[in-house]
Parts: C-alpha cells; structure tokens; sequence
C-alpha cells in the first residue's frame, strides 16, 4: 500500500473523480447484496408453492432492472476512475519531459537515453495501471467483500461464514510472501528493459559505423545476450506470477467445499432453508472476485512500488545550476569573463585559469587553440552549464549566478561541429525557433548561410524531410542549415562552435562576410581552421586553460606564436590541396 501514499499529490488533486468513482462503486456493491438474496425467497417460494407466477415474473423483472442499473452505473465509475489514471501518465511524462530538459550534460552521462525512454514508457504505465487498476481492486474487493460478508454473517448463519473463510489467513500469507518476491523480480526486469532500449537505440544509432566496419554479427550475438537477459529476467517474473493463481483457486475451491459440506449439514439438521443454502453459495460467488483480487492487487501494487521507485531516483536528481531571479537588461550589455580557476568535478588539474577578457556587444571574437586547450569548458561556463566557483561572469552588472537561467540562455543561439536535426522538413529545421516565421524569412536567412541554392535544387525545396538526425544531408548542408536556424532566432549573441569545418572556404568566408554585415549582433566564432577568425575584433589563443595569445588577427601573426605558426601551416595545406 505504499505507493497509494507516494501517489497521494495526485489522489488530493483528483479527488472528485476518485471519491466520485468510489462512491459508485459502493452504491454497486449495495445493489448486487439484493439479487442473491432475492433468489433465496425465490427458491423458497417455488420450493413451497406459496409464490403465484404473476409474483415470480415480478420479481425477476425487478432484477433485470436492478442489473440494467449495475451495468450503466459500471460504466460511469470506470470513466471516472480509468480517466483519472490515464491521465496521471500525461502528467507524469510532462513531469519527465520537464526534468529533462532543465537537467544539466552531467545528467545524461549518468543516465543512458534507453534508460531513461524505458523509465518514461514501461515504468509510468505500471504506475498508471497502480492509479487505475489498482485503486479499482483495492476499493471494489474491499467494499464488496465487507458487504458480502455482513450479509452472509447477520442474515445467514456466522457460523458457516466463519467456516468458508478458514481457508483466507493461509492464502493471504502465502500471496504476502509472493508480492515481496515479486517487487524485487520486477525491479530487475525493469532495469533489464532499460538495457535493452538503450541497446536498441545505440545500435540504430550507430548503424552505418557498424555496417563499415563489418560488425553486424557481434552487434547481432551482442544484442542476442540482452535480448536473452531480458528473456531471463521476465521468466523469472512470470514464475512468480504464475503461483498466484493456484493458490487463489485453491483457497476459493476449499472455501466452496467446507461451506457446502456444512450447509447441506445445517440444512439437514433444519438450521438453514434451502433457500438460504443457496443464498449463502451465491454470495460466496460474490467473494471470489475480492478473493482474486487481492492476489492481482499484490501484484499490481509491488509492480506499481518497483516502477515508482525507479521514477523517483530520477525526479530526486536536481539540477546543479539554480536560476537566479534578477532580470537582465532589455538593452545589449558588454560581457565580463573573469575567471580565477574551474575544475570539472571528476579532476584536480585545473580546466581554465587565469582568464580574464570583455566582450562588448556587437563584436566578433574569435577563440583558438589546441585540442584539450580549454574553449569547450569557456563555453559551458559563459551558458552557465557549468557552474564557476572561483571567479565570475557578469553581463552587463548583473552577475551570471543571479540572472534569470532561461533569460540567459535565450539571448544564445549556439550552432555545434555536429548540429541535431530533427527528422522534419528543411523549412521546420530552420524555425524550429521561430515557428511562425514566413517562408520568407526563412528563406532570407538560409540565403544568409549560403544553403538557399542547394534546398531549391531538391525536388521539394523546403519541404524536404531530411531523415532522422539530418541523415540525407551532407555534413556541410546540415552545419549551413543549423546556421540559418540560428540567425532566424535573431539571438543577441551568435556561437558557431566549430560550425563551420564542413564547408569550403569560399562558402566559410562568405558566411561571415554575411554575419558581418548584421550590424549589433554579438558574434563568438571558436574555429580550428583559422580563417574564420580573420575578422574577428578581438582572437583568444587558449593553450592549457589560460590565454597564451591575445590581439586582432594581423596583430596575432606578427607575434610569430602557435597562431601564426599555424595559420601559415594552414594556407601552405590549403595551396598544396588546390594544386
């Protein structure tokens, strides 16, 4: 019953369907006391010849009325009660969703993403069935079972009622002990599924990787193993579940022979009619439903608890970066990096340190450097996916600590080395910020990433789906594209991480010669293939997480450092490729 108090929130908030659906319930189980003891008088009055027929076709139109009643009155409590539940899924999946997406990239290096599909699918359905199924079972085995058995002991014969139930202290204890088997058998299923969907994925992911290296038999024997784990895993549930039914039916069959050995006994020695023998048998055919139902509730319960658990280890884990509450300024500010020491959590050796620079608005910088040197961490900090500790962002005056997070982080568009696109049109991959731009504007940014000519020459222009993740696009063609998607956003402050190591040079000047022309956008260009930083106002060279070189582009080559030493090298590359 735990996890009914782990769902309470949700009980409170839909209390009216709940307590409506309940009610109904009760008033059912009222009504379906009357037909088995109507019956008895029934087979009474036929027994003794005392009920005229007129009587008879009274009575059994009364009950075909009553039953009209029960059924349309079924209905009603199952819309309420199922509604209620199905909708808990809606609200736990936009819970998920939610949590997701303010969770920081630590988050889903700790969780894999089949993990956390299976968490959001299979685990949120066992606990839908909980609110629904389960609260059904619960509430209708224990109203109907109470009611029966008041009738049955007041209006019968206790004694008898006492015998048929010998058989329910055993049964309960045994059905115990199996729920408790069950929970901890069901959690390892759940967490085998996980595996498997992550398996799953990881493999439609890396499809292409793995047919060019020729692996598809190891990923098909690997893939066989989890699938074989999860095999292993539900069997172990489905032994636990398949006990619970012999021993209800046994407990039924037993409770059905003791109360017909000792009421035909009490019907011999003329303590019970047989009327009342049969009265008694058919409320016991009311009991066996609360008597399955408590094994089914056992099982949706431990089910219900194991999912909920598992749900819960994910909405435990908060965010590292907490929003600040200070608005920031409606106008364009300069930004402040000064940067004392970060250290990612997993190393002592300092990521970046002693980095100090400002940014004004509308201007262009360009950052360098070395693979490891650092500008991947400079970038997570400045969107504050990281938290700094020793040192401080401002924008404006406004620290980056105290800002609103999500008024932050829309004044960025960032465009990475490997952009995600969604397996859409062209047209919906670039106002995915903006969905309700025009064609017009859509079109007026693509032509500002130069990818305007190559979407006209598909046959359905912006209207192409690309695929999952952009797959029939070009490299080049996917960066262009995430490129016009970020200058639709007309974000203040423009990051191209890398975005522009798929296209040729001519397109990649002509690209930032666009960008240029945009006058007030604040643009920060972090490039290996250093041409693109030619026009930058002001160039980092990060060596080891501090700045090592710092200056315009022409100051930069007449320093004669790692800068100009591999600007040269580049050119030189670039003449001997053109030769």
């Amino acid at each position: 019953m735990q996890v009914f108090w782990q769902l309470r929130w949700y009980f409170r908030q839909q209390w009216r369907r709940y307590g409506g659906a309940i009610g109904i319930l009760i008033i059912v189980a009222l009504f379906e006391l009357l037909p088995p003891r109507a019956i008895g008088w029934i087979v009474d009055g036929v027994v003794s010849g005392e009920m005229a027929t007129s009587e008879l076709l009274g009575w059994l139109g009364g009950l075909a009325v009553l039953w009209l009643a029960i059924y349309f009155l079924r209905i009603v409590w199952r819309c309420w009660l199922f509604g209620a539940a199905f909708e808990l899924g809606t609200v736990l999946r936009n819970r998920l969703y939610k949590h997701f997406s303010s969770q920081p990239p630590v988050f889903f290096e700790r969780y894999k993403t089949g993990d956390l599909m299976a968490r959001s699918t299979n685990d949120v359905n066992a606990v839908v069935m909980t609110a629904g199924e389960g609260v059904l079972t619960a509430a209708d085995s224990l109203i109907t079972g109470l009611a029966v058995l008041f009738i049955m002991t007041s209006t019968i014969s206790w004694e008898l009622t006492l015998l048929a139930l010998l058989p329910m202290p055993i049964m309960a204890v045994v059905v115990f002990f199996l729920g408790r088997q069950l929970h901890g058998r069901f959690s390892a299923s759940q967490a085998a599924f996980s595996d498997l969907t992550d398996s799953a994925q990881e493999s439609l992911n890396g499809v292409r990787m793995i047919r060019a290296f020729g692996l598809e038999q190891r990923q098909q024997q690997a893939f066989s193993d989890v699938v074989d784990q999860v095999g292993e895993k539900n069997m172990a549930v489905a032994q636990v579940d398949a006990k619970f039914d012999p021993v209800i039916q046994i407990a039924i069959g037993m409770s059905f022979f003791l109360s017909i050995a000792g009421g035909g006994y009490m019907v011999s020695e003329g303590r019970l009619t047989l009327g009342d023998l049969t009265a008694f048998t058919l409320y016991q055919g009311l009991m066996i439903w609360p008597m399955l139902a408590l094994a089914w509730l056992f099982n949706i319960l431990e089910r219900g608890s194991a999912a909920w658990n598992r749900l819960q280890h994910i909405f435990d884990q908060q965010p590292d970066i907490v929003s600040g509450a200070q608005p920031l300024s409606l106008h364009q500010q300069p930004l402040q990096v000064d940067i004392d020491q970060f250290c990612w959590p997993s190393q002592s050796q300092p990521a970046l340190s002693h980095l100090h620079f400002t940014l004004a608005s509308g201007q262009m910088l360009g950052i360098a450097g070395p693979i490891g040197s650092g500008k991947s961490t400079l970038l997570a900090l400045l969107l504050r996916q990281q938290e700094l500790l020793e040192g401080q962002i401002r924008y404006g005056e406004v620290p980056l600590r105290e800002a609103n997070l999500d008024h932050w982080r829309s004044r960025f568009a960032v465009v990475s080395q490997t952009p995600f696109l969604f397996s859409r049109t062209i047209a919906d991959n670039i106002a995915l910020g903006r969905p309700s731009a025009s064609l017009a504007a859509i079109r007026e940014a693509a032509k500002a990433a130069c990818i305007d000519s190559d979407i006209m020459q598909f046959p359905d222009g912006y209207a192409t789906l690309v695929g999952e993740k952009g797959i029939t696009l070009s490299g080049g063609q996917k960066q262009r594209i995430a490129i016009a998607r970020a200058l639709l956003l007309e974000a203040e402050i423009l990051v191209l991480d890398d975005a522009l190591s798929a296209v040729d040079g001519k397109t990649e000047h002509l690209i930032l010669q666009n960008l240029r022309s945009q006058a007030g956008r604040t643009v920060i260009v972090i490039a290996h293939r250093l041409t693109a930083l030619e026009a930058a106002d002001n160039i980092l060279v990060l060596h080891q997480g501090q700045i090592s070189e710092q200056g315009t582009h022409v100051q930069m080559l007449q320093h004669d450092r790692w800068y100009a030493e591999m600007y040269r090298y580049q050119k030189l590359e670039q003449a001997i490729e053109g030769a």
